[in-house]
């Protein structure tokens, strides 16, 4: 017997076909790259900020909870605030070069400073 379950079909109106194959969005999170393999870039950036400087770090592959934590520990570690969303950490304020060498401590061995 086929699993016809309603939940399954949320936001499905209706269809004719009792073969119909119902398609869900399974998202399935990236897994997260050793840290030496890591491509991350920093960077300085003020566009959009209101003339406020934050140190971006971009090129993290992997789960939204070890970009947070990593995020987290580099906050920390600055002693400032900041977001990790969508791939990209920022740290508030010109953090680049302690960033870099907290990062290549850390592991990420590939870790590059990009722009003044």
């Amino acid at each position: 017997m086929k699993n016809n379950d309603w939940k399954d079909r949320l936001n499905v109106v209706y269809s004719t076909n009792p073969d119909f194959g119902y398609e869900m969005d399974n998202d399935e999170e990236q897994v997260t790259l050793d840290k030496n393999k890591q491509n991350l870039r920093v960077s300085i950036d003020k566009k959009n900020r209101g003339g406020k400087v934050v140190t971006l770090i971009t090129g993290f592959i992997g789960t939204e909870n070890d970009l947070k934590e990593l995020g987290k520990l580099l906050k920390s570690k600055c002693g400032v605030g900041g977001s990790a969303k969508d791939g990209e950490i920022m740290v508030q304020g010109d953090f680049k070069t302690k960033i870099i060498e907290l990062l290549i401590k850390e592991g990420y061995s590939k870790t590059k400073g990009i722009g003044g």
